[in-house]
């Protein structure tokens, strides 16, 4: 079997939703969209059971997925859904001298996400999630 296409495009697939996400966000540098991509992955998969979060995680392009799954303590339990105030609090806790994530950094990265994967696999796999996991990756929950 060749390697699949998402392996050999890896790099240029995330390339091309780190500039989504500067372009939605309005953040200037690759680190910084980043960063709060980071912030992003990490507040939502920390609100997931482990088996839930690696069926999320296999929806994921390959770069994504490495910075979902990375230096991942599997056995801290898991936080309960916040407010939209609260989750964006911990997206920034990340680096913090060197985060700049908006107000809209949630839907920022959501927007980029659904638009470098397949929307209906992806709402797929957000179904079977606890139903505040549907919310969090809302385009419409700007700001």
């Amino acid at each position: 079997m060749p390697m699949p296409m998402a392996y050999q495009h890896a790099s240029e697939e995330f390339e091309r939703f780190l500039r989504l996400v500067i372009e939605r966000s309005g953040l200037t540098t690759r680190n910084q969209a980043y960063t709060t991509t980071q912030g992003v992955l990490l507040t939502f998969r920390r609100r997931l059971e482990l088996h839930d979060a690696i069926r999320f995680a296999s929806v994921l392009p390959p770069v994504l997925r490495a910075i979902f799954v990375a230096d991942w303590d599997t056995q801290e339990p898991p936080r309960a859904f916040s407010s939209r105030a609260e989750l964006l609090e911990e997206v920034r806790s990340l680096r913090q001298d060197h985060n700049f994530s908006p107000d809209s950094a949630i839907a920022d990265v959501a927007y980029a996400l659904r638009a470098c994967l397949d929307p209906a696999e992806f709402d797929r796999i957000l179904a079977t999630l606890p139903p505040k996991a549907a919310d969090f990756w809302r385009v419409d929950g700007r700001g």
